[in-house]
């Protein structure tokens, strides 16, 4: 039997809640906790803007875990004999598209595009870490072996990290916490170590550049130090609470560490080198300090116990006030893991994934496509924020479609030369300007997702504030998918395509034409379009009611959905089409019923991928994706099956992994499971039963707070 599944609404935003779930229980029964570093994975404290990865130490100092920010960007210098006036001046190929001819950002000078794909590129802002003196005060050289009774555990409910061992019988207690206002790590030593004058700090600073499209699991060259430069003041006066400051310069690109706490000593450990070595004055046995990381001096820092209790008080507000799934009292043996990625990925998503700006795939971990945005993931990075009521984390970053409107129009307008409309890019950066390439140019399956963001907001909150805060999006987010269409005058129908990419960017652009997802998701985007102008009380543009109402209809081969119109008829027997996202189950499960899918048919056509389809290749979204279709169809058993296929896994400390694909982690897949999850314990719209996504037996789901999915 279900248990009462509980929610409170107060027109679809959730306003509170008697809690009748022990939230702390059940958060700090899934503390991750580790004996030995990892060699992949950090554990991380941090605000989504700002995250700290440590080894078994609490900080980095056997593995250079990254410490990241959503501002901390970089250029690397032109290639050789290009200037400012080549990069701004580069031009991509034009494209007949139908009637019109279409200059796309690819095909243009390789030196050039190739610099334009890997810039600006994300930068790890360095390594703190222990050093370890004998008794006559040499340093000495030691391994992660050279430790024991090592013992580490990160406390959710705080945020806060906290790390034992014994280094030549001595015991060492290192405690790790971020702010949560600020790029501030907090760190607390304890060992009679100080005392003797047996234990420092470093910091070391690398060199960052875009000449590689993945780094993981570490970021940056320690070892290229003639590459940048650092220097440092010691100076009074530097700022409130402020000892050091240490500038880093690579290129044209200065970041500034901040370091405070209890007294110290700071010296260079060497001329040409980028390492710097704390001392504590004081032989006390605790030495505390806060390293505050900007892309800019700062007036003051905070210290450690006011970075301590910012983390433990704001996390608990986290976990109190904003959606809360169950799982505990389930008797069905799946439910412990699931619980436990939930929670996780709940954390690592606060983490990494709640910044300014949309996230990179593998958040602040580590870098892939050089630190760069894909705004076609944005959705599966972060949808789940509105469904689990975290309104405030949401809001830092969905206004970049209102900051990107502009790029966006100059996009579609001046560069590619349609007629109206805004054209979401793809793969891009805080500026808003799209890298090169042609899957950048000619994938189109983002273009949709304002909309989907909009609508959930006005669920949250429906008023004319709302509706005004979105409206130009709306209107230039439609606009150019109504001009994209093509009128088909010799079917009568208007179609997508070609030149375009799929979602699983396998097809060929130049014959892709009416591919079954984008078209199912082009008319349920015009649809959101036409009513949020209805609800301003405005008329609905006629050419997207024509698109919508005219568009081609899905294709269909021997009664299944199939990719794209005509598609080669042996298509499920060939690994060029089945070997990457089945996007035909999101026709019904990601999207809710729309006009023209038939329901019968989408749900053979998802058996038929089930059986068929290469899912030994699928990776991160593509199972919450699988198991949303699964739930909608009345399959919870099989939802839950796909949401822990063997394939589909996370690590001890919750990171999605990234598999032959990608490397680790790949958070497209913590968004898409806490987004499934979401619908599966309080419903979508038409469900009529609690936790529709889970089976009636073996499973009790308590859920607090969370709002229904479309």
């Amino acid at each position: 039997m279900r248990a009462l599944t509980l929610i409170v609404y107060f027109s679809s935003l959730w306003i509170g809640v008697i809690a009748q779930i022990d939230r702390k229980a059940v958060v700090s029964r899934f503390n991750p906790t580790r004996n030995a570093s990892s060699l992949t994975t950090p554990m991380q404290v941090g605000n989504g803007n700002f995250a700290f990865g440590a080894d078994v130490t609490g900080l980095q100092t056997f593995l250079p875990y990254a410490i990241m920010s959503y501002w901390g960007w970089k250029n690397d210098t032109f290639p050789v004999n290009k200037t400012l006036i080549d990069i701004e001046d580069y031009t991509g190929v034009s494209w007949w598209n139908h009637d019109r001819l279409v200059t796309y950002m690819f095909g243009g000078d390789p030196t050039v595009q190739q610099w334009l794909i890997a810039n600006p590129n994300r930068a790890n802002l360095g390594s703190i870490g222990l050093v370890f003196v004998d008794e006559d005060d040499v340093v000495q050289n030691i391994t992660e072996d050279d430790l024991t009774d090592i013992s580490q555990e990160l406390d959710l409910w705080t945020g806060i990290i906290t790390s034992q061992f014994s280094w030549q019988g001595e015991k060492i207690t290192v405690t790790t916490s971020s702010a949560q206002d600020s790029s501030t790590v907090g760190v607390s030593i304890q060992s009679t170590l100080l005392n003797r004058a047996q234990l420092g700090v470093f910091l070391d600073f690398p060199w960052n550049d875009g000449s590689a499209k993945f780094e993981a699991p570490f970021v940056g060259y320690f070892n290229m130090t003639s590459n940048h430069t650092t220097s440092l003041e010691t100076k009074e006066n530097l700022g409130l609470g402020i000892h050091a400051e240490i500038t880093h310069t690579m290129v044209n690109n200065t970041f500034v560490t901040s370091i405070g706490g209890d007294s110290f000593n700071i010296t260079r450990d060497g001329p040409t080198t980028h390492r710097y070595t704390m001392r504590p004055f004081d032989n006390a046995s605790t030495f505390s300090f806060t390293a505050y990381y900007s892309p800019v001096k700062v007036p003051q820092i905070s210290d450690f116990e006011t970075v301590n209790q910012s983390s433990a008080s704001v996390w608990e507000k986290y976990w109190q006030n904003s959606g809360f799934v169950d799982l505990t009292e389930s008797t069905d043996p799946r439910a412990y893991e699931l619980q436990r990625r939930i929670i996780l990925s709940r954390y690592l998503m606060r983490v990494n994934e709640a910044g300014d700006t949309p996230p990179q795939e593998s958040g602040l971990v580590n870098t892939g496509w050089y630190g760069k945005f894909h705004m076609e993931m944005y959705f599966w990075h972060c949808m789940h924020w509105g469904l689990w009521n975290n309104w405030d984390l949401l809001d830092r970053s969905n206004t970049i479609y209102s900051r990107f409107l502009e790029t966006s129009l100059q996009r579609a307008q001046i560069q590619e030369h349609w007629d109206i409309g805004a054209r979401w890019s793809k793969m891009t950066d805080p500026s808003g300007r799209s890298a090169p390439g042609e899957i950048n140019e000619l994938l189109i399956w983002q273009q949709p997702h304002p909309l989907i963001f909009a609508e959930y907001e006005y669920r949250a909150f429906p008023t004319s504030a709302t509706l005004h805060k979105w409206k130009d999006v709306v209107n230039q987010t439609a606009n150019w998918m109504a001009d994209f269409a093509w009128y088909n005058r010799t079917t009568g129908v208007y179609d997508l395509g070609p030149p375009m990419y799929t979602v699983a960017e396998d097809t060929s652009p130049n014959i892709t034409i009416n591919p079954a997802f984008e078209l199912a998701y082009w008319k349920y985007g015009l649809q959101l379009a036409g009513q949020w102008m209805q609800r301003l009380g405005e008329e609905v543009p006629s050419n997207w009611s024509k698109v919508k109402e005219g568009l081609a209809p899905l294709p269909v081969q021997d009664g299944l959905y199939v990719v794209y119109e005509g598609i080669p008829s042996d298509f499920w027997n060939d690994t060029t089409f089945i070997n990457d996202h089945p996007s035909l189950v999101g026709l019904y499960g990601w999207l809710p019923q729309t006009p023209g899918v038939d329901i019968a048919m989408v749900n053979a056509t998802a058996h038929k991928v089930w059986a068929d389809w290469n899912i030994t290749n699928c990776w991160g979204w593509d199972f919450p994706m699988l198991a949303m279709n699964a739930a909608r169809s009345g399959e919870p058993d099989q939802a839950i099956s796909w949401l822990l296929d063997p394939l589909f896994q996370f690590d001890d400390v919750g990171m999605p992994i990234g598999g032959v694909r990608v490397p680790t982690p790949y958070f497209p897949g913590s968004g898409g499971l806490l987004y499934t999850i979401a619908m599966m314990a309080a419903g979508w719209d038409g469900s009529d039963i609690s936790a529709p996504g889970f089976p009636e037996t073996g499973w009790q789901v308590q859920v607090e707070g969370i709002s229904r999915a479309l």
